[in-house]
């Protein structure tokens, strides 16, 4: 997996590393190697947002897989901050209070 995204990064558009490495992110979440998969997810939301903004849902959805892994890791205070301030009043914003996303970070 390592290796498929270190290639990836070499010769693939910036969207296709952003998948790649969410792929790999969560692999690494499902083996219980938390800390590894948050480095990633954060690196992830941060291109998300660089590329598309805040308040893309993309970015929204990355940005949920980071506070995830926070809470995972019980970095709750972060993780409440990150979604309460930053998150949730994105997704209000562009996507409204009924979409799926904003639901989710809601919840």
């Amino acid at each position: 997996l390592e290796a498929n995204l270190a290639l990836t990064r070499r010769y693939f558009s910036q969207e296709n590393i952003l998948v790649a490495q969410t792929n790999f992110a969560a692999c690494l979440s499902e083996l219980g190697r938390h800390d590894e998969a948050l480095v990633l997810k954060r690196d992830s939301y941060a291109r998300e947002v660089a590329m598309f903004g805040v308040s893309d849902e993309n970015a929204l959805m990355s940005g949920n897989n980071v506070a995830v892994s926070l809470n995972k890791l019980l970095i709750c205070d972060e993780a409440r901050t990150l979604v309460g301030d930053q998150l949730l009043p994105a997704a209000l914003k562009s996507l409204g209070a009924d979409h799926n996303v904003t639901l989710k970070l809601n919840h």
